[in-house]
């Protein structure tokens, strides 16, 4: 896969993640979050050798956007299954 699509590819994931959390959550800013982590990926100089950005050696997230990202990957993370079980299927291959 290029990296071109690789990097969509992350950007359409992580969209699904953010948009069923803050179906569920007012907590946090959904197109403030989406926005950064779209320019986050596009800037990810790691986006060819990587799998995950939990996995990966440097972190490209502010803390603050950190924390709100794996607030948001601990509940999509286990829902999204329902919502979307070929792609949870395909990323437990990847990892």
């Amino acid at each position: 896969m290029d990296i071109a699509k690789k990097r969509e590819k992350e950007k359409s994931i992580v969209t699904l993640m953010i948009k069923l959390y803050c179906k569920k959550h007012d907590d946090i800013d959904e197109l403030d979050l989406l926005s950064y982590v779209n320019e986050r990926i596009d800037k990810c100089p790691m986006m060819e050798q990587k799998t995950f950005c939990s996995k990966c050696k440097i972190h490209c997230y502010r803390q603050e956007y950190r924390e709100k990202i794996k607030k948001v990957m601990r509940y999509s993370g286990p829902r999204i299954f329902f919502y979307h079980p070929i792609l949870v299927i395909k990323h437990t291959l990847k990892g």
